[in-house]
């Protein structure tokens, strides 16, 4: 690999450190990711937009996570919970996570928690999008985002 192959990759890697959860500061135009349980998906995608995608000068993605409970609510396939809140701590942009209230919740709710990343349970995808872009926003630019949003959201 060439000097300015390997300077460019080294800069990227700089780059993403500090715009995610666990760096010792959130750079402009940072990005980060909150996962987001299918049903409350649509209402959490609706808050984002109209939010242009951003809170304060970090740019938020919402990743909608698959279905884990069947229709009606009665039965929730564990492995398909559990490997949604794994993908979610394996990601080192994740801020939060959001799920509808329920079973569902509280199996994933430990193991995101032990990850550090903010657990949002909620009964509208719309407004706990809210309160997740607005503890993004007032968090500011010094110290770990994902620590900072997690705090804000307890």
């Amino acid at each position: 690999m060439g000097r300015p192959v390997a300077a460019a990759l080294a800069l990227l890697a700089l780059a993403a450190v500090a715009g995610c959860g666990g760096g010792p500061g959130v750079a402009a135009g940072a990005s980060v990711d909150v996962y987001v349980g299918a049903a409350l998906c649509p209402g959490a995608r609706d808050a984002l937009s109209r939010r242009q995608g951003t809170a304060g000068d970090v740019e938020v993605r919402a990743l909608c996570l698959r279905p884990a409970v069947a229709p009606g609510g009665k039965t929730i396939d564990l492995a398909t919970q559990g490997a949604n809140a794994r993908r979610a701590t394996e990601d080192s942009t994740s801020v939060a996570f959001i799920e509808a209230q329920g079973k569902a919740g509280e199996f994933a709710k430990p193991i995101v928690e032990e990850a550090g990343i903010a657990f949002v349970e909620a009964g509208s995808g719309d407004a706990a999008m809210g309160r997740v872009l607005r503890a993004i926003h007032e968090a500011g630019s010094s110290g770990s985002l994902r620590e900072k949003v997690r705090e804000a959201l307890e």
